[in-house]
């Protein structure tokens, strides 16, 4: 590590959540200004398509945020660590008490290791009485991250306006796809959005500056609005007509997340926390920050633009379905597990078939029956699950952890494999993969498995249900994917 006197300017720099949204798009502008970085992360296999995994000066590590011991030699060696974990997405209902202990944990692992400073990004908003539990859970974590002793900078910032962002996603779905709104009276609560890239530049910037060590600094961007007036540039932004937006003060938290939820693609249990904060006004109090680390700040309009650009171009770095939880796989073994197993050998090479499989979901659709898909999705909004409408962040490439529609990617190997595990909402454990193997003279083998392990009568009688639309939508599929494959590798007849 070293300091000079505008701060730290070299060594190795500690990411807990770099496979989040902020994180993921810190982690390679802090490589591109000279610093190493090591991400501590729970599944190291979410990193493996990024490119900037794989140059010099990164190291990643799984690592236990509950395990003090562990933490503290994982970070060993850091100048300072940036703590971009919040477990809101997790949609647990104690997760302001996890978020704490993680919290105090990661704190005291850092003053055990040596780390000289701790930067935090948390929520901007009031203190005091009002405040509601998400923006109130985040000052909780700002004093647990500082017991153990090493100094934190903390960013309180208010809707992070990004291509992927849960609060850009909500505002953009909400826009698009209601023409007259009845919305409850937060449309009228003012807020300080400031884009993602002005955020990155604050946390890359502290490094820096000196005078931020210790410090709590509200930032925001340049304009001060309502949110009614964010869905009216919004729409400008998309070229849609006016919205129109019908305040209702009979709606609570708890009905405004259930809207959200079936008109965005954020669950109700994300969704509610989110709502909850709303109420708030998120306006900056203070901008010393200004003065210390000088950005051109976007305004509004300006960051709505760069982020429908960078959704436009398919150039989307990070989303806000890329965090949360990777379940472990569940066991397979034992007990009744139903399988639906279909093989064909397919004249296309493995890599064109395996371009095909990982363009399943999202605008692609799934080769077969998509009205089928469409109604088994709006079913699972219905009752509280996350149906079709997360869609994916790329047409064309997957990761490990990313969300394809109503499914996540459990598994991958290029050319060779795809699993996915269901999160819809079901009586039971379901999964979907595709083995691909060599057939020679330019052929391959695709098998399609789907399992599905029930849970109760209840997911029996599910399996028993849906096993005569299999022939309908996994035959439908395999030979989508099939012609597929052949416009890929430029043969056959879905040559174009």
């Amino acid at each position: 590590m070293a300091w000079d006197a505008v701060g730290i300017t070299q060594g190795t720099l500690a990411i807990a959540g770099a496979t989040g949204y902020v994180g993921g798009r810190l982690a390679p502008r802090l490589l591109e200004l000279g610093y190493a970085v090591r991400c501590l992360v729970r599944s190291p296999e979410k990193l493996a398509d990024r490119h900037w995994v794989k140059g010099p000066g990164v190291e990643v590590r799984r690592s236990d945020l509950t395990d003090l011991a562990a933490l503290t030699e994982s970070l060993r060696g850091c100048s300072a660590a940036f703590y971009l974990v919040h477990s809101m997405v997790s949609a647990s209902a104690e997760y302001a008490l996890q978020d704490r202990r993680l919290a105090e944990t990661f704190g005291a692992a850092c003053a055990a290791a040596g780390v000289e400073r701790i930067l935090y990004l948390g929520g901007l908003g009031e203190t005091g009485a009002g405040l509601s539990e998400h923006l109130q859970s985040r000052r909780e974590v700002e004093g647990a991250l500082g017991a153990g002793g090493v100094p934190v900078t903390v960013f309180r910032a208010a809707m992070i306006i990004g291509s992927g962002s849960a609060s850009f996603e909500i505002l953009r779905y909400l826009v698009e796809r209601l023409p007259v709104m009845v919305t409850p009276k937060w449309v009228a609560t003012r807020c300080q959005p400031i884009a993602i890239r002005n955020v990155i530049g604050y946390l890359t910037g502290a490094l820096t500056a000196p005078e931020t060590v210790g410090g709590v600094f509200d930032i925001g961007g340049p304009e001060v609005l309502t949110y009614r007036e964010l869905m009216r540039t919004m729409a400008e932004c998309l070229g849609l007509p006016r919205r129109y937006v019908i305040p209702l003060p009979i709606l609570s938290p708890r009905l405004s997340s259930y809207w959200i939820h079936l008109v965005t693609p954020l669950s109700k249990e994300i969704a509610k926390p989110l709502a909850e904060g709303l109420r708030n006004p998120v306006v900056c109090r203070e901008q010393r920050i200004v003065g210390l680390i000088p950005q051109e700040l976007l305004t509004v309009r300006e960051a709505i633009a760069a982020a429908l650009k960078k959704i436009a171009a398919r150039d989307v770095e990070t989303t806000w379905s890329m965090a949360g939880v990777i379940p472990g796989d569940p066991d397979w073994a034992g007990g009744t597990v139903f399988r639906d197993e279909r093989t064909v050998t397919m004249a296309a090479p493995d890599w064109a078939v395996y371009r095909a499989v990982c363009r399943v979901g999202g605008g692609h659709g799934w080769y077969a029956a998509d009205w089928l898909w469409k109604l088994r999705g709006w079913m699972d909004v219905m009752v509280g699950g996350p149906g079709l409408r997360r869609g994916r962040r790329d047409p064309e490439t997957v990761g490990y952890g990313e969300a394809l529609d109503f499914w996540r990617v459990v598994g991958i190997e290029r050319d060779r494999w795809l699993a996915l595990r269901a999160e819809m909402r079901l009586p039971g454990e379901a999964r979907l993969e595709f083995v691909i193997r060599e057939a020679g003279a330019g052929r391959c083998e695709l098998t399609q498995r789907a399992l599905f392990a029930p849970r109760g009568l209840l997911g029996l009688l599910y399996w028993y249900a849906v096993v005569p639309l299999h022939a309908v939508v996994f035959s439908g599929m395999l030979r989508g994917i099939e012609r597929e494959a052949g416009r890929q590798a430029g043969i056959g007849a879905g040559r174009g």
